[in-house]
């Protein structure tokens, strides 16, 4: 059976940390002549604009001897409404992945129904599952397990957060959210995390004793129209130095980028010695071709 990730929850606990650990041995070891890859071929659509999914996955391709093809959406036949059925149908006979990186969980569903081949998503309006195995990786290089410690979510209940909630369940690991009103998660998906999520009341409550502390942007892409309302309903939820401080010393800090210093998080934080941004952002290379092995069934038995 075809296997996808469309979310994190589509694979298990013992899947997802399975995932995790693999992506720490091919970086760890980063053998040149290892290239499972070879004659395999990643098709990239994209209707949204991107620089470390893009790169990560392109890069990762070519560095385990395979391809990537760069499909956007304005250069392609998706571009002039052909049925995602078609898309899909013609590019699994071609290709061996699907990786899509749009505005619709519903679309991202559609194309995997029609799919012969794994199709991954690359960040959709509800979930953002790679960059999640990403943030695992690196809690885990710099922390150790999650299991039993606490992450603490401040801003926006996005996609991002969503797959964090989704992560809490896999990894087992408690996770506090604090959103302003109307900025919340999707109820349906905190409800399915159960006793691992709280939503807490305000930024310094989510803080308090956290192992992680993670934000992202106020305004995502497609919200520009709303980005002053934003920053006015956002007030009191930027990660500083005074919130940190309210974390574990040894607390991390995580952002999927791209950030804006000084609106959902303070310079001193973000440069800090406490931030391991960019060690989160390389994970996606790492932790992506990890899955694409998996969803392969390529990845090699211990």
């Amino acid at each position: 059976m075809t296997r996808h990730l469309l979310k994190l929850s589509d694979l298990s606990a013992q899947e997802a940390q399975g995932i995790v650990e693999r992506a720490i041995a091919l970086k760890n070891s980063r053998d040149p002549a290892y290239r499972p890859f070879i004659g395999k071929t990643l098709a990239m659509l994209f209707t949204k604009s991107s620089t470390r999914t893009r790169v990560s996955f392109e890069s990762g391709m070519v560095k385990f001897g395979g391809h990537a093809l760069f499909l956007s959406a304005n250069a392609t036949q998706m571009g002039r409404d052909e049925p995602l059925r078609d898309t899909a149908n013609v590019l699994s006979r071609m290709c061996d992945a699907i990786m899509i990186r749009n505005d619709s969980q519903a679309d991202q569903e559609e194309l995997a129904r029609h799919s012969r081949v794994p199709v991954i998503n690359g960040l959709s309006n509800l979930h953002h599952p790679c960059q999640l195995l990403a943030d695992m990786q690196v809690w885990t290089e710099h922390r150790g397990s999650p299991k039993g410690k606490t992450a603490a979510w401040i801003g926006d209940g996005n996609n991002v957060c969503h797959s964090f909630i989704e992560a809490a369940q896999l990894f087992d690991f408690k996770l506090k959210i604090a959103s302003p009103k109307g900025y919340e998660p999707a109820q349906e998906i905190v409800r399915a995390g159960g006793s691992r999520i709280e939503l807490v009341a305000d930024a310094a409550s989510a803080a308090a004793g956290a192992d992680v502390v993670i934000t992202d942007t106020w305004t995502s892409m497609g919200q520009e129209a709303e980005t002053q309302r934003r920053l006015k309903a956002f007030a009191g939820y930027q990660v500083d130095d005074a919130l940190m401080k309210r974390a574990k010393p040894e607390a991390i800090f995580l952002h999927c980028l791209p950030a804006h210093r000084g609106e959902e998080v303070s310079a001193s934080v973000i440069d800090g010695p406490q931030s391991v941004i960019y060690d989160e952002a390389e994970n996606r290379l790492w932790a992506q071709m990890a899955l694409v092995e998996f969803l392969l069934g390529m990845t090699p038995k211990a």
